[in-house]
């Protein structure tokens, strides 16, 4: 059967872009900005992105359109030793869908009840209740807490994974359809909620902070250490999407021009949030309250400031549901194309039926994320996430980049992205310096700052939590994640041996042919 490809290039785009534009462009962004100097981190940021965050995209979604299959099959051909690495990727993207959906069905549910900031405006305690809201409503609890679930949140959550499964059944058929709207969704909402910001005193004091550079910002490695986490983070790399996004891809695409068009897309969105973030907060007069944590911009910070908007109730709690109804838009978009990297890859791999294969996908991780939910769910999220983010994707980095860039043809892969370009050819000192050199050796230093903040500066600690907290939800998950590819080679072996499947062992070269023949059952 052919292979599904994107409706068209405008599809793609759309569908790359809203993978890449998610929470953190909108809660975490501009916290790192207010943090690093303002325009200084813009422009460190600008450079990281073009110094590894670009090549890096390019890179997996050439190898994607290349191989057409999923990132485990991505890594086997191009070296049957390195499926593992595509099965770390894959096995990791499990474990961030299985709590981001959490925090989308957090989104969802402060949407629903963002009628309530009407009755705060005005009320000498407005500022205590918008930020306990949250709070209030996921009854968080201490790490121990397992034996609360709020129902309001747990309904939340079975609609978000209704809303995210609705959106892939179809697999980029069905994208096709949803990201028309999806993605151009949040830019109206951050639009409209930038034009109050504007209208607020404060506003230019926000925009000054905003885009003028402190100078002396530059000379912080904290400053460059979080510019290259945003790009790496942003960009969703490392997370097994860009392969299955890039494997619906038809030859005659130009990837080179895409990816410009994705990440400077994305970056647009951020720069934007952040307007919102400081016309808003500096208008409110909160200009302190700044903070690179989502999860408390998002639920504890802007609460304060949406009562704070106007002295009207129903208009507060309108621009209450603005900026909520913005967040769900950026998170389903992340949440299903997770989803659909897992999805791609597992079906491909074991020739399975891609829609039964993600309905089973989200069944399994909806029931993961019922851990998240209770009232311990915030604590063990944290740790979760924290691991994944500081050491899970960098690791998993650094191995995509040793595999790319050493154990293959790294020209082969720079052909795949130059291939239909015209005008625009990407240099091979730019391409294969930072897949070999420069994105390994800054990715390898990330990890080395992540580890000698833990260990050395906190004393092997994080957050406050028990150290079997830390263990399960961290290293233990790091570790299944990195030898998830070596548990998972005994089932294959065993399914070869007594269920007579076949392994789909397609090579670099063997794959432009099978694309051929694809394309031609797709014409015909």
């Amino acid at each position: 059967m052919a292979r599904q490809n994107w409706a068209n290039r405008t599809t793609f785009i759309l569908a790359a872009v809203g993978s890449a534009v998610g929470l953190g462009n909108a809660w975490r962004f501009p916290g790192l900005i207010a943090q690093h100097g303002g325009g200084a981190f813009l422009i460190a940021y600008l450079l990281a992105m073009l110094v590894m965050g670009i090549p890096l995209l390019m890179m997996e979604i050439a190898i994607g359109r290349r191989m057409r299959t999923g990132a485990p099959g991505c890594l086997r051909g191009m070296n049957r030793k390195l499926e593992p690495i595509g099965w770390a990727s894959t096995t990791n993207a499990f474990f961030i869908v299985s709590y981001y959906a959490v925090v989308f069905a957090w989104v969802i549910l402060m949407a629903v009840v963002s009628f309530r900031f009407a009755g705060m405006t005005g009320a000498p305690d407005a500022a205590d209740q918008a930020s306990g809201l949250f709070t209030e409503m996921i009854k968080m609890g201490d790490i121990t807490d397992f034996d609360t679930i709020s129902t309001p949140v747990f309904l939340a959550l079975i609609a978000a994974w209704f809303l995210i499964y609705a959106c892939i059944r179809n697999g980029a058929q069905s994208v096709s359809k949803v990201v028309k709207y999806t993605v151009f969704l949040p830019i109206i909402c951050l639009l409209l909620l930038a034009v109050r910001g504007f209208t607020m005193d404060g506003a230019m004091e926000g925009i000054a902070k905003l885009f003028i550079p402190d100078v002396s910002a530059f000379a912080d490695a904290g400053l460059w250490i979080d510019a290259i986490g945003q790009v790496f983070y942003s960009l969703s790399v490392m997370m097994a999407i860009m392969f299955a996004y890039g494997s619906y891809l038809d030859r005659s695409s130009n990837v080179a021009a895409d990816v410009m068009i994705i990440a400077f897309s994305d970056m647009a969105v951020s720069v934007l949030a952040g307007i919102v973030m400081f016309t808003t907060m500096y208008g409110c007069g909160m200009e302190g309250s700044f903070t690179p944590s989502g999860v408390s911009t998002a639920f504890f910070v802007y609460p304060v400031a949406i009562v704070n908007f106007t002295s009207l109730g129903w208009l507060n709690a309108v621009f209450g549901f603005l900026f909520y109804f913005c967040l769900c838009t950026l998170a389903i978009d992340s949440a299903f194309s997770i989803v659909e990297g897992i999805s791609t890859g597992v079906a491909d791999k074991f020739r399975l039926d891609h829609r039964k294969t993600t309905l089973t996908i989200c069944l399994v991780a909806g029931v993961v994320s019922l851990v998240f939910i209770t009232s311990a769910g915030l604590n063990w999220l944290d740790i979760l996430d924290n691991w994944i983010n500081q050491f899970n994707l960098i690791i998993i980095g650094i191995c995509e980049c040793i595999a790319v860039g050493w154990c293959f043809n790294t020209r082969k892969v720079l052909e795949e992205v130059n291939l239909n370009t015209k005008k625009f050819r990407v240099p091979a000192f730019w391409f294969l310096g930072t897949v070999r050199f420069v994105a390994p050796v800054l990715l390898t230093g990330f990890l080395g700052w992540n580890l000698y903040h833990l260990f050395v500066e906190n004393k092997g600690n994080y957050g406050g939590y028990p150290l079997y907290a830390l263990v399960v939800a961290g290293w233990a998950v790091t570790v299944l994640v990195l030898i998830s590819g070596f548990l998972i080679r005994p089932l294959i072996n065993y399914l070869k041996k007594y269920k007579g499947y076949v392994e789909p062992d397609q090579t670099w070269d063997s794959a432009d042919l099978l694309g051929d023949r694809q394309e031609e059952e797709l014409l015909h």
